[in-house]
């Protein structure tokens, strides 16, 4: 790595103002997870309707994620990320203030997904500003703001227990880092010059007729969706599986998520490096032989180390994944980084249902983390399938970058 070539060659204050944006984004969209386990005292709630309330951040996200990456190339990123932070604010206030029954949580939780489509406004603001040898680094940075879920599963059950277990308050609280955010973001990004020209809806057709959009979306669904899956249900998994409190739930989901978050731009950086392929593959193996261990589920113990590594394993895949998005798709990102972004979330919603339904139905976390290992297996079985044509079509060996690379416009 070059570091000054690296900084020289975009605008950090943009790359920095992406991951903040993202980062509050991502403890406003997963602040349900950790909260779940709380409100489940008040509302009787069961393994699956716990899942459900999860769940609906991240369906809610994938739609919307759609929307915001439209409007990414019509009126700009900035623009776009003003806007996805205003109406971040309305579910907030609503639980803030109102929310008093399970069904205004659900639309709540349907609404919060705004939060998670910022994806589709934070990572063009900062890829637009790099050239192809630095994507999987810039990507990276920028999405390392998947963070922010640990501010929230650090610190959601902490302040609903210091007021006596009120989880409204919670709600108000996530409001302050938004407003801030909503500061610095509108003083400190400027969209780059090099922005393409505004989208039709028919160019989302266009793009999803290409099977590499399709891989894209497959492979992210399982990275992103298993990262933001787990990342939703782990404070529901530790307190129901192991009897822990709310708040020691929590602080052991913190634990694994901050692998997650963490490792997503060293995902990225190495994947420049050695190529998004190469690390793929290698990390598909490793998500399903951890998913394959916890399944047996074994001591606290264990089970957080192999958890740790799933989700530091899914972290560097989401990196991976978006240093080769850019490559191929390098015309259209603000197009693609919606479709992506959305399979990802519908990765998210599934994630939580897989875990609590087969819970509810089979008394047992165990069909549930075999069936995410078998799907972990399916990515990397289809992964090597498709490496092949890419390699002889628009990508270098294993992955890597082709310098002054532009994207080719052959469908995959």
């Amino acid at each position: 790595m070059q570091p000054k070539g690296f900084l020289k060659s975009g605008h950090t204050p943009s790359l920095f103002s992406a991951f903040l944006y993202f980062d509050v984004s991502f403890m406003v969209w997963v602040l349900l997870g950790p909260l779940a386990v709380v409100i489940a005292n008040d509302f009787h709630l069961n393994a699956a309707d716990k899942a459900n309330l999860v769940a609906l951040p991240t369906l809610g996200g994938s739609i919307l994620r759609l929307v915001l990456g439209y409007l990414t190339d019509s009126i700009g990123p900035k623009k776009t990320g003003q806007i996805g932070m205003l109406l971040t604010m309305i579910p907030l206030s609503w639980g803030w203030l109102l929310a008093d029954s399970m069904n205004q949580l659900y639309v709540i939780a349907l609404l919060l997904g705004v939060a998670g489509a910022s994806f589709a406004a934070a990572l063009p603001l900062a890829s637009r500003w790099y050239p192809p040898q630095y994507q999987g680094l810039a990507m990276g940075i920028a999405g390392a703001g998947n963070s922010g879920t640990i501010f929230t599963t650090l610190f959601a059950n902490r302040i609903a227990q210091h007021f006596g277990g009120d989880w409204h308050v919670v709600f108000g609280f996530a409001l302050l880092p938004v407003l801030i955010t909503f500061v610095l973001f509108s003083l400190l990004a400027k969209d780059s010059p090099n922005q393409p020209e505004p989208r039709k809806w028919a160019d989302y057709a266009n793009v999803l007729k290409q099977k590499d959009a399709w891989f894209f979306c497959i492979f992210y669904s399982v990275t992103f969706g298993g990262f933001v899956g787990m990342s939703s249900y782990l404070t529901i998994f530790f307190n129901t599986q192991y009897g822990l409190s709310p708040v020691r739930a929590a602080d052991f989901a913190t634990l694994c998520v901050i692998a997650g978050s963490f490792f997503r731009p060293v995902g990225g950086w190495l994947a420049d490096k050695v190529g998004g392929i190469r690390m793929l593959t290698g990390l598909y193996l490793v998500v399903a032989a951890m998913m394959a261990g916890i399944s047996t589920l074994p001591g606290l113990g264990p089970t957080t180390v192999m958890l740790f590594i799933a989700m530091m394993s899914l972290g560097m895949g989401n990196g991976s994944v978006f240093q080769l998005v850019p490559q191929r798709f390098q015309q259209e990102i603000g197009i693609i980084t919606g479709i992506v972004g959305a399979a990802g979330g519908l990765g998210g919603y599934f994630l939580p249902k897989i875990l609590g339904n087969l819970k509810q139905s089979t008394g047992s976390f165990t069909p549930g983390f075999l069936a995410l290992s078998g799907i972990a297996v399916c990515a990397f079985l289809l992964l090597l399938a498709v490496q092949g044509q890419w390699k002889r079509t628009w990508i270098g060996e294993g992955g890597k970058a082709k310098v002054g690379q532009v994207s080719s416009g052959i469908s995959g």
